[in-house]
């Protein structure tokens, strides 16, 4: 992987969001959820798709506070507009396991 510069870093911008809705996606190629993730009054609640079905189910999602790119521009995911990048893992079967905080942090919060 090429190495970047700390500004380019600094161009990522990394929020903690909770998690306010959840629920399948049947429309995806691949399984996934949809996901309107809370971000705090400045950024306000933005919509993802997030192909994390292995590891979760939308009931126990709802609350969890996760990591995500925010200044991407949207995408369109068959009939579902992704406006931000949830951050996960994979495991070494592939499934996903989300980034996030390990103590309650107020939404919005900017990843350093």
């Amino acid at each position: 992987m090429d190495e970047i510069t700390f500004d380019d870093f600094l161009k990522v911008d990394i929020r903690v969001g909770s998690i306010i809705k959840a629920e399948t996606f049947p429309e995806a190629r691949k399984p996934a959820y949809k996901l309107w993730i809370d971000f705090g009054p400045s950024i306000g609640t933005k919509k993802t798709s997030a192909q994390i079905t292995d590891n979760y189910l939308p009931t126990e999602l709802i609350g969890r506070q996760v990591m995500a790119v925010v200044n991407f521009p949207p995408r369109q995911i068959g009939p579902f507009m992704s406006e931000v990048l949830t951050l996960g893992v994979t495991d070494n079967k592939g499934a996903v396991t989300l980034l996030g905080p390990d103590k309650k942090i107020p939404n919005g919060g900017r990843m350093h």
